[in-house]
């Protein structure tokens, strides 16, 4: 399927909640509204034009900018089509809330809960967010641009010498 192609299948099955669908150096992206993920996801999964079937990595992205000042990236895979194809929601930082997609494809599972650690974006419908690095107490998320590179002087207790 080409990005033509799957620009108007998106757009015919979801409209608007679609933002955008471009292709750069060969890997296209869409850009997509947050509360669609889990419907978005369920479709390149099981429509057998796309057979999205594997979903390789989900991250958090932080441009510091104001508004949407946040992104989830989903990294997906198609095995029959031998595909690749990145899907991004962005999420503000006044509404740090995306649904979960561990339901559609099992490994966000563990993926949701490394970037809930990180950004403290927060995935609704999750079996089971919890933190996976840092204690459930610790009150800050490392891998924002406001977090002090030197980390936050006596926010965890280190192990004695």
């Amino acid at each position: 399927m080409t990005p033509d192609e799957l620009r108007a299948q998106l757009t015919e099955k979801f409209g608007t909640l679609i933002e955008s669908v471009t292709v750069y150096r060969g890997e296209t992206t869409v850009v997509a509204a947050k509360t669609c993920i889990a419907d978005l996801a369920r479709f390149l999964r099981d429509d057998p034009a796309c057979q999205f079937n594997s979903l390789r990595d989900v991250c958090g992205a932080d441009y510091y900018r104001p508004g949407e000042r946040y992104e989830v990236v989903y990294n997906l895979y198609s095995l029959p089509h031998k595909t690749r194809l990145r899907v991004k929601v962005r999420v503000g930082e006044d509404d740090l809330h995306v649904p979960t997609v561990s339901h559609v494809w099992a490994g966000a599972n563990w993926a949701e809960r490394e970037t809930y650690d990180m950004f403290g974006i927060q995935f609704d419908g999750h079996p089971d967010l919890r933190r996976m690095y840092l204690p459930e107490e610790f009150e800050h998320y490392p891998l924002r641009k406001d977090f002090p590179l030197m980390g936050i002087p006596g926010s965890l207790p280190l192990p004695r010498k």
